[in-house]
């Protein structure tokens, strides 16, 4: 069975940082991509990340871009989301999903369509 596990949410100040986690198993890691979604009241879940950890190729849509930062310990099967300078806009449900590898360099990997598998989410909050 599929697992994946966020953590690391919590409260932060505007201009803070916070460094999410998802832990995963029941996959061959290297052969998916491994995406971070968020999703705020009243709004669709919106992709922020994605990694192939065959390669460490990423994906970024503008909205993070040059903030956030993906990783991956192939070791550990767990994918990593640095958030810096944060903003209460950033303020949503995180969610981690595990999809086809063939689109992680691509827009297409921001879809929330095509990923099976999902984590319970993580909460991050960021006030002004």
């Amino acid at each position: 069975e599929v697992q994946l596990q966020a953590s690391g949410g919590g409260l932060v100040q505007a201009g803070g940082s916070l460094r999410l986690s998802c832990a995963t198993s029941g996959f061959t890691f290297d052969d998916y991509a491994i995406a971070w979604f968020r999703q705020a009241p009243g709004k669709e879940r919106e992709g922020v990340s994605c990694i192939r950890p065959s390669d460490g190729i990423t994906y970024y849509p503008d909205s993070v871009k040059g903030r956030f930062t993906i990783s991956s310990d192939n070791a550990k099967n767990t994918v990593y989301l640095q958030m810096n300078n944060l903003k209460p806009e950033d303020t949503a449900v995180y969610y981690c999903a595990v999809g086809d590898r063939v689109v992680a360099a691509t827009p297409l990997s921001m879809r929330p369509r095509g990923y099976d598998a999902w984590g319970q989410g993580t909460l991050v909050t960021v006030s002004s």
